[in-house]
């Protein structure tokens, strides 16, 4: 079972397009379970694969208090890996088929004050090639909605200086043009011209966002950068580089942008996706009312 795994996260990454990060969690969820299967031994035969142990491996989530999400995330994984064993010959019938997913509570994506998070942005105007760097990585992921991996996976070749376009490549390697906002541009180029005068040639001199030794820069780097340069930003709460894809959206749909327009640039597949930010814009519409009117 362990060279089925194998074989199947390969089919996932170059058939499916799998992103690295789907890669990472699918081979950590479905090894979670060979393992405990195995015991003692490293060798799982296929007809250790059943319900009863997925079941047991859902028991051991919850037990060490992971969420409905995280467990949810897991079973898919499960299934996906069954129904290819299945397809290949390796197992008679998917145990994994007639497993219920957890139910998940809907959560409201969280947004930023888009004056608060202006000011905050304004306020980034050091002249170091550090703090030009964060800066264009903080404005063009506010104004053009990138995901962590979008951003830091950026090359300078991707972006259209006359245009003012950045080329993204999002989830299962999909391909979009968004726009980039003036104030994001004219950080990217002061942050491009620091480039062309400081930076060393190196590794990952290609990265538009490189670190400071010249390698593409982590996203767990970026997320440590949001922290510290937004932390005074949303009472003090800590603020997430998604955040500032969901100020994105959010803010474009309260200034009446169409939802079908939000859906592309931000990359959904499905409209269903991006009709969530619909329901932040009621929230602060019932809140706008209860405040204002008379008879609230």
């Amino acid at each position: 079972m362990r060279a089925a795994l194998e074989a199947f996260l390969t089919e996932l990454g170059s058939i499916r397009r799998a992103s690295p990060h789907t890669l990472s969690a699918y081979r950590r969820d479905i090894t979670r379970v060979l393992d405990l299967a195995a015991g003692e031994s490293r060798t799982v035969a296929p007809g250790a694969w059943t319900r009863e142990l997925l079941e047991r491996a859902m028991r051991e989530l919850y037990r060490a208090g992971n969420s409905s999400a995280t467990t949810a995330r897991a079973l898919a994984a499960w299934r996906s890996f069954s129904k290819y064993c299945v397809r290949r010959g390796i197992l008679e019938q998917d145990p994994a088929r007639s497993l219920a997913f957890p139910r998940l509570g809907r959560r409201l994506p969280r947004t930023l004050p888009s004056i608060e998070l202006g000011e905050a942005l304004d306020r980034l105007n050091g002249a170091d090639k550090i703090s030009l760097r964060d800066r264009a990585m903080l404005e063009l992921a506010y104004s053009s909605g990138l995901r962590l991996s979008e951003l830091v996976g950026l090359d300078h070749a991707d972006v259209s200086a006359g245009a003012r376009l950045v080329r993204v490549r999002g989830k299962g390697r999909r391909e979009r043009v968004v726009p980039v906002g003036e104030g994001a541009f004219a950080a990217l180029e002061r942050w491009c011209s620091c480039c062309e005068r400081e930076m060393p040639a190196a590794r990952g001199a290609r990265a538009l966002f490189p670190n400071a030794r010249g390698e593409r820069l982590s996203g767990r780097t970026f997320q440590r950068i949001v922290a510290r340069r937004l932390a005074g930003i949303a009472a003090g709460l800590g603020v997430t580089p998604h955040a500032l894809r969901h100020s994105f959206a959010s803010h474009l749909l309260d200034r009446g942008a169409d939802l079908r327009a939000i859906q592309e640039l931000l990359g959904h597949s499905s409209l269903a996706t991006t009709q969530i930010y619909t329901h932040v814009s009621r929230a602060r519409l019932r809140k706008a009312y209860a405040q204002a009117h008379p008879r609230a």
